[in-house]
């Protein structure tokens, strides 16, 4: 029984070490510029999610837009994420109204591109559309060098490596 006992310590101590050293996972910092089109209204909350190749959402990438209240409104997003309540480090400004842009920095796991993966912007404006694919596009290296026109409150977003 005792050698038991030394068998599953030693198997949990194991386990314990290869979680305690695992390595991060490696990103990649992709300069984003979305310029919005020219819509009267509030400003738009833009969600930019890693999708898997099952087109199930595996991350969320970057949120513009902090007023929590109204992330649920987002609704396909806010099931993925409402569900899990992860905290988001990706949240970084302000709603972004019509005719403007910003740009920002998104870190997408370097392990995810050129495998199938897709990148989505979701734009939603309060008392307007919601576009769960504003835009959507194959995460590639060529990608992520590129310029996409949005469907949406999104004009064209535009990738670029840094």
């Amino acid at each position: 029984m005792s050698r038991l006992i030394k068998l599953i310590s030693f198997s949990a101590f194991a386990i314990l070490m290869l979680v305690a050293f695992e390595q991060p996972v490696e990103k990649t910092n992709v300069k984003c510029m979305i310029q919005m089109t020219n819509y009267t209204g509030e400003g738009a909350y833009v969600i930019i999610s890693l999708i898997n190749p099952e087109g199930e959402y595996e991350e969320t990438l970057y949120v513009q837009g902090k007023d929590t209240e109204w992330y649920s409104e987002i609704s396909e997003w806010w099931s993925f994420y409402g569900k899990r309540r992860m905290n988001i480090d990706a949240i970084a400004g302000e709603t972004i109204a019509g005719g403007e842009r910003t740009i920002s920095v998104i870190k997408i796991p370097t392990e995810k591109i050129d495998k199938g993966y897709s990148v989505r912007f979701e734009t939603s404006v309060e008392d307007k559309e919601y576009h769960v694919k504003d835009i959507e596009f194959e995460l590639t290296t060529a990608s992520l060098k590129s310029k996409t026109e949005g469907t949406g409150f999104i004009r064209y977003v535009r990738m670029m490596p840094q």
